[in-house]
């Protein structure tokens, strides 16, 4: 398997005649060009947990997500790169079909286990997990140490070329570790990809290393819920793919990318705006759309 390799990532210019209109610019961290499987944040959420493991001497990474899971799909391919074993937790039932992210973190030798979603709430750890020789890894690689590996993204960046920074916000700790990192260079705004998830300004301020500060968080570019979306958000990636030839997701950075045109056609960000849009990847949740929806 490819290893990680942080040469990949680029920063892209994001040109737009709207941007030029409103007098701000906009760039684009490519952390989906890190590797084709752990792309984007992923692989920065985990790092630690993983060396945490080596350290340890663990044999195992166990960790939780649903069945589109990103996360799921990059720790199993993780696991494999560094000679760890890997179990996902599964929200819900067995199905009689895999999903292709679960049937592909199995190809790469993650063990599932599944649970209820009543019983997922409590994200218990089945009796067969022997955690005495495993890394407990939080869904979405949440946790003070997913943040401290977020936190490394502004190393491949001079943030005082920006006075914004804009994220997906999914378990709040990539977003965490970008504001321990920039507190005092500028702004980071979230976009959630959940609907109603007030919880996040909470999760997010539990992992900040400055309590003082506080996060920033829009909640209406959700398109109706978690991993939802429609035909104004899909015609918007194929248009951004066309213009850009930059591939978005359905799940968090296509709803990025729309939220930071609709923000900029809104006067949200004042004239000299420097924005950077972090693309952290995820492009494997596009498998779940029905053939044909997007042009790449």
């Amino acid at each position: 398997m490819q290893y990680i390799n942080p040469e990949h990532i680029r920063v892209d210019p994001y040109l737009s005649p709207l941007f030029d209109d409103k007098e701000i610019t906009a760039n684009i961290l490519r952390l989906d060009l890190l590797h084709p499987v752990v792309s984007g944040n992923k692989w920065f959420k985990l790092r630690y947990y993983i060396e945490k493991a080596q350290e340890q001497n663990k044999n195992s990474l166990v960790t939780f997500g649903g069945a589109w899971s990103n996360h799921i799909h990059a720790t199993a391919a993780a696991g494999k790169m560094v000679g760890l074993k890997t179990i996902g937790i599964i929200r819900g039932e067995a199905p009689a079909r895999l999903s292709t992210t679960l049937l592909q973190a199995t190809e790469l030798g993650m063990q599932l286990h599944f649970i209820s979603r009543e019983e997922y709430r409590q994200k218990p750890i089945p009796e067969s997990i022997d955690l005495s020789s495993s890394q407990l890894i939080p869904e979405g690689g949440y946790g003070t140490t997913g943040a401290r590996g977020a936190a490394t993204i502004l190393s491949l960046i001079n943030p005082d070329d920006y006075t914004h920074i804009v994220c997906a916000v999914g378990s709040g700790t990539m977003m965490a570790g970008l504001m321990n990192a920039y507190w005092s260079k500028g702004v980071v705004l979230g976009i959630s990809a959940m609907k109603n998830n007030q919880a996040l300004e909470s999760d997010v301020r539990q992992l900040l290393e400055v309590p003082a500060i506080s996060p920033v968080i829009i909640h209406d570019y959700h398109f109706g819920g978690f991993a939802k979306y429609n035909s104004r958000l899909l015609d918007f990636m194929n248009e951004v793919y066309r213009y850009t030839g930059i591939p978005t997701d359905i799940v968090y950075t296509g709803k990025l990318f729309f939220a930071l045109n609709d923000l900029a056609w809104k006067n949200y960000f004042p004239p000299g705006s420097k924005i950077l849009l972090i693309h952290s990847g995820g492009l494997q949740g596009n498998q779940s759309l029905p053939n044909g929806s997007l042009i790449f």
